[in-house]
């Protein structure tokens, strides 16, 4: 018992540690994930506000050469339509996220917002092609997006592209990507944001703008030392005091477990578990037991008078029986034939009644036979002397019909054994119950006997002789019949002064 509470202590220790170590896991990473999201927002908030910021300056014709791309913590990245890489920012050294590895601008593109990347583009053309100008202001004009827009009849709608933007226009869609960079010696984790801009005269471009994630991973960082930190100390703490708060609730269980040990030992049925001063589990469980072993003792008991009563009134008829016997083996003209029958009839009957209260104790359920129970009346009162019986027909029970045929004969035997002249048995159907009435008219049962009469080798008249009043056991065993079957069995004064016992049984 001793290894089944500290079992117990462990179990509840154990369960509720893995309980809250489960929650904090589960609560801590939803808590750096949120953490992490919002921060790593953040830096794509800062990444294309840069990316806007250089596609601005671009949209609005800004040279390549002339673009705002110092900044030592953001790397910026200028892509044009074929995947080239025509800016970027001065001091990278190393990218990777966005697609375009390249860190330095690709050669002989000499990238002005303007017209001047229109003869770049002009120059990598054609021979032919510029040898059909008229000169310097043919070439911009055959190359100006005027000239492109007149040379093109559907104009920019007949495209039909769903992407394209006008000249100068910047996309309001961003993508964002996670990469590294290398910055002047220095390499970090960044968010990239991806923004496209049609410049004037350069076609569309890309503009990818990184924000560190130095701060967004030294945040996360921190809460996770923190919780690493932090997660096992309250741990310990909850196990601690789960242990603590369980050992002191099961202490009273241990008084009980001590207790019951020492009345096994003692075999001492009357000793009590204590009962806590609470109004738990625990106490509810010392009330049960004490209540248990009060039944237990109540059956002990019971059952240690059973034995008692049961030896002594054996010990008459077989003393008797014995005594005729040794008489009549010395001198058989003496032997008592009809007395030793007598004896043993009594002996046999009450070995019967034992027999049936054994089983009756067992808890033997009887039989589910239905049955009519003014016709088993009518077969138990045939043939009495002084016995008068009211009862109709159609009153049906279940049952065991011998168990509750020995119940009537009892009632019968007791109420001829205490009449004066007359015993009136009526049987009538009240309610969902069959009434058994069985009446005599003789001094009755004092009111503080009439709970008495029931208990097992009880007789109210001391001075009767056992041969005229019988063991005790009649009424014992009628009671519990009557309970075995779900009915009651009580006594009443009757209407002509007798003793009145009444027998209620469901019937079906």
């Amino acid at each position: 018992m001793r290894r089944a509470l500290a079992s117990v202590r462990a179990r509840a220790t154990l369960g509720a540690t893995l309980v809250v170590a489960v929650a904090l896991v589960a609560a801590g990473t939803a808590v750096l994930l949120s953490l992490w999201s919002n921060l790593s927002g953040q830096a794509g908030t800062q990444a294309e506000r840069t990316a806007r910021a250089v596609a601005a300056d671009l949209a609005a014709g800004t040279p390549y050469d002339k673009l705002s791309l110092d900044d030592d913590e953001r790397p910026v990245q200028v892509v044009d339509a074929d995947g080239r890489l025509v800016a970027a920012s001065e001091d990278l050294e190393r990218i990777s996220g966005t697609g375009v590895d390249a860190v330095r601008p690709v050669a002989g593109v000499a990238g002005t917002g303007g017209s001047g990347s229109s003869d770049s583009r002009a120059d990598s053309g054609s021979s032919e092609s510029t040898a059909d100008t008229d000169g310097p202001d043919s070439t911009a004009d055959t190359d100006s997006p005027e000239a492109t827009a007149d040379a093109d009849t559907d104009g920019a709608e007949a495209t039909g592209d769903d992407d394209s933007l006008a000249a100068g226009e910047i996309d309001d869609d961003v993508s964002f990507t996670d990469g590294s960079a290398t910055v002047d010696g220095d390499e970090a984790d960044y968010r990239f944001a991806a923004v496209r801009v049609e410049a004037d005269g350069d076609g569309t471009l890309t503009v990818y703008a990184g924000a560190p994630l130095s701060a967004e991973q030294s945040a996360v960082s921190t809460a996770l030392t923190v919780m690493l930190i932090g997660f096992p100390l309250l741990l310990g703490v909850v196990a601690g005091v789960t242990w603590l708060v369980t050992r002191r609730a099961l202490r009273p269980v241990e008084g009980i477990r001590a207790e019951m040990a020492a009345i096994t030992a003692s075999q001492d049925l009357a000793r009590r578990v204590p009962v806590p001063d609470t109004h738990d589990e625990v106490a509810g469980l010392a009330r049960t037991t004490n209540e248990t072993l009060a039944a237990l003792e109540t059956s002990v008991e019971r059952q240690r008078r059973f034995v008692a009563d049961a030896s002594h009134e054996l010990r008459s008829p077989i003393a008797s029986l014995r005594t005729q016997l040794e008489v009549g083996a010395a001198h058989p003209e003496l032997l008592d034939v009809e007395g030793a029958v007598e004896d043993t009839v009594r002996l046999q009957r009450l070995a019967a009644d034992l027999l049936l209260l054994a089983r009756l104790d067992a808890g033997e359920r009887p039989a589910d036979a239905r049955f009519d129970l003014a016709e088993l009346v009518r077969e138990q009162a045939e043939g009495r002397a002084g016995v008068t019986l009211e009862a109709g027909a159609g009153v049906e029970v279940a049952g065991a019909r011998g168990q509750l045929g020995r119940l009537v004969a009892n009632l019968l035997d007791n109420a001829q054994r205490h009449a004066r002249s007359a015993v009136v048995v009526s049987l009538r159907r009240e309610d969902e119950s069959a009434l058994l009435a069985v009446a005599d008219d003789g001094d009755g049962v004092p009111e503080g006997d009439r709970e008495r009469v029931f208990e097992r080798f009880v007789r109210l008249d001391d001075a009767r002789s056992r041969d005229d009043g019988g063991a005790g056991l009649g009424l014992a065993i009628a009671r519990d019949v009557a309970v075995r079957h779900g009915g009651t069995l009580t006594v009443r004064d009757a209407p002509t002064g007798g003793a009145l016992f009444e027998l209620r049984l469901p019937v079906v």
